[in-house]
């Protein structure tokens, strides 16, 4: 299996984390908490320093806030980012004369 897939099934696996507090009302406020930051920190090691950044705020933002667990965060940015390509730069290169 391409890394690119094994790194979707973690993906979809994390979501699937996060939709935790949605199902159990009762403690979800607090698991949100506790898992807001570990999110982002795993977004922000699994995008890359760059890319990182922005997916480990909006995937803590996301977390924080209630009635948005549902959004899978992670697969959306692996859709964008790996299955897509957008963000990666491409290296130029120079035509010495």
């Amino acid at each position: 299996m391409d890394n690119k897939y094994k790194k979707l099934i973690k993906c979809v696996l994390l979501d699937a984390v996060g939709m935790l507090p949605a199902v159990i009302p009762v403690v979800g406020p607090l698991l949100d908490v506790a898992w807001a930051p570990i999110a982002a920190s795993i977004s922000y090691k699994m995008f890359g320093e760059r890319r990182g950044k922005y997916t480990s705020l909006v995937t803590f933002i996301e977390e924080l806030l209630p009635f948005t667990d549902v959004i899978p965060s992670f697969t959306i940015f692996w859709f964008l980012f790996d299955f897509m390509g957008l963000g990666y730069t491409t290296k130029k290169t120079k035509i010495i004369v």
